[in-house]
């Protein structure tokens, strides 16, 4: 579903005048995918108006970089490539030096590096580029490349979903594992009562990514775009291990809350992080789900503590 442009009469430098030019070209150059040099954009406009210039299609373009709404990237062409940055999370480029074809990807452990690395030398970081040279993989084997027909935003969205559907598994298996081992009626009732909700919320986050397929029939086999270290298995994976060797209630709820903390963190974190797309809607709706069940479990792990100590 085609997603809405933003006013762009109201994206203009402070103070600036309205000009009709550039919102053509600002226009133009967010219908846009991929990347685009500036003689690309300087033939789409002279499609929508003869009379705009390459000079003013240029300023414009410098002015969208200093804005935040394009980003410039350098392929090693010998010369500059731009993308938008609406509704386009942040990300990082492979690039075959050979066919000079890109792909891009998001990573959350090269973003904490970068900044580690920013806050260590006390660096006030307002843009990062990572680009990645060398041989693709049809370059160097000759197998044919997939016919890219799908946008970041559909990807970025696609690895959202797996990664929720990931933890939504693993939290189905930790609720139902700690619903058996549970002794206390009301702590077992609890669980019982949180595993139907992971099972429900799967089948929902399934459904989801269903139709999210149907936009593309190719989107399942296209190449990874986010990549989260330790999220590809869920977040609850290591806490369903751990409850099978819990051998009290206390035990098996403050596992459940180590991990529904951790979850609403970390989908609460890069969620935030996000431009504004589905996969950024995804993450802070998980976040919100994970952090209700976090003080669920807190009030029950506070409630068993209180009971028992009643009993004595």
């Amino acid at each position: 579903m085609p997603q809405a442009l933003p006013d762009v009469s109201r994206l203009r430098p402070a103070g600036g005048k309205r000009s009709t030019k550039r919102e053509v070209i600002l226009n133009v150059f967010l219908r846009q995918e991929g990347h685009l040099t500036a003689d690309d954009l300087v033939d789409l406009i002279r499609r929508e108006d003869q009379r705009i210039s390459r000079a003013t299609v240029y300023r414009t373009l410098h002015w969208m970089v200093e804005a935040g709404i394009a980003r410039k990237v350098d392929f090693g062409e010998g010369r500059f490539r731009f993308e938008h940055s609406y509704r386009h999370p942040r990300h990082f480029h492979l690039i075959c030096k050979t066919c000079n074809r890109s792909s891009e990807f998001l990573s959350s452990d090269i973003e904490a590096l970068i900044e580690e690395v920013a806050s260590a030398r006390n660096f006030s970081a307002r843009q990062s580029v990572l680009q990645i040279y060398g041989t693709c993989e049809e370059c160097r084997t000759g197998k044919p490349a997939a016919v890219d027909g799908s946008t970041t935003e559909l990807l970025f969205a696609r690895d959202a979903l797996r990664i929720a559907i990931a933890t939504e598994r693993s939290g189905l298996e930790f609720y139902s594992r700690a619903a058996k081992i549970a002794r206390d009626p009301r702590g077992r009732s609890v669980f019982q009562s949180l595993a139907a909700e992971e099972n429900e919320h799967l089948g929902k986050l399934e459904a989801r990514y269903k139709h999210l397929l149907e936009q593309d029939p190719q989107l399942e086999s296209r190449p990874t775009f986010l990549f989260f270290k330790g999220a590809a298995n869920g977040l609850f994976a290591s806490g369903a291990r751990q409850v099978s060797q819990a051998t009290t209630d206390q035990q098996a709820l403050m596992i459940g809350i180590k991990c529904e903390r951790a979850s609403h963190r970390f989908f609460k974190r890069y969620g935030g992080r996000f431009e504004d797309s589905e996969g950024k809607q995804i993450f802070l709706e998980f976040a919100e789900e994970e952090r209700n069940h976090l003080e669920l479990l807190i009030r029950e792990y506070r409630g068993l503590v209180r009971r028992q100590r009643r009993k004595h």
